[in-house]
């Protein structure tokens, strides 16, 4: 019986390999992005720099706000989206904006293969690594749509979150806005002060978390002003993508 998944081992020579029925394969991650202009630097996860292996872009057409603000117009664009990226072989699906998390179970139902929209869908993971009196600051592009009832979508809970608004940083702008010219120094000290501020302020905070697929760049610099863990939409699919290419490995004894 052929393997669902479409995985095969080149042990046997003699076994026979039935073909892909999508043009291309070998993308095990599928993303789907936001159709959106401004500068996407190596380790955001429209770049595909980013990322040691290859991966697939769905773009779709729609206004960053229906995300943040859970528009039902936006369901049927991010489910076609999804088979899309399947239709094409890809074996799990990741979202490119935190926000996608208020989509989580309808994408979820409609397709085959895992999904994990959000980064937010780590915090459950992060919750368990830190002690009962310890928070999790999750910096967000949208300080409005940042509650309870998103977390639903990722089986997590306030009550050991605290949000950090970076949306209304004005050097967080281009990105936000969509601006053609990034000041990129100025974003990664404003970022480093966020996170400092926020530890300062509660001592309590044992990790960080990184809503904003655009944020992962500055990741480095955030953990160094903060002193933190800090997860982040890279360290969600590096996870995702193991899962699916486990590899086997050599060595000796």
């Amino acid at each position: 019986m052929a393997d669902p998944y479409g995985y095969i081992s080149f042990n046997n020579q003699n076994q026979s390999v039935s073909p892909n029925v999508s043009p291309i394969a070998g993308n095990a991650i599928g993303i789907i992005a936001v159709n959106l202009n401004y500068p996407k630097l190596p380790g955001n996860v429209a770049n595909a720099t980013t990322f040691n292996f290859p991966v697939d872009y769905e773009v779709i057409d729609l206004e960053i706000e229906q995300l943040f603000e859970n528009d039902p117009a936006a369901v049927k664009v991010i489910v076609n989206a999804a088979k899309n990226l399947e239709a094409r072989g890809v074996k799990a699906i990741v979202g490119a904006c935190g926000y996608f998390a208020n989509f989580q179970r309808q994408v979820q139902a409609s397709v085959h293969v895992p999904v994990i929209l959000s980064s937010l869908a780590q915090l459950p993971l992060i919750s368990l690594s830190l002690r009962a009196n310890q928070k999790i600051a999750v910096l967000v592009a949208d300080i409005n749509g940042a509650d309870q009832k998103l977390l639903n979508n990722v089986n997590a809970d306030d009550r050991n979150v605290i949000f950090v608004d970076i949306g209304s940083l004005p050097e967080f702008h281009a990105i936000r806005y969509g601006q053609t010219v990034l000041d990129n120094g100025a974003l990664t000290k404003a970022l480093m002060q966020k996170a400092q501020a926020v530890v300062a302020n509660h001592p309590e905070v044992g990790a960080i978390l990184l809503e904003c697929s655009d944020l992962p760049p500055y990741a480095a610099a955030i953990q160094a002003a903060a002193k933190r863990p800090v997860f982040d939409f890279i360290t969600l699919i590096n996870w995702l993508h193991q899962s699916v290419c486990q590899k086997p490995y050599s060595g000796f004894f």
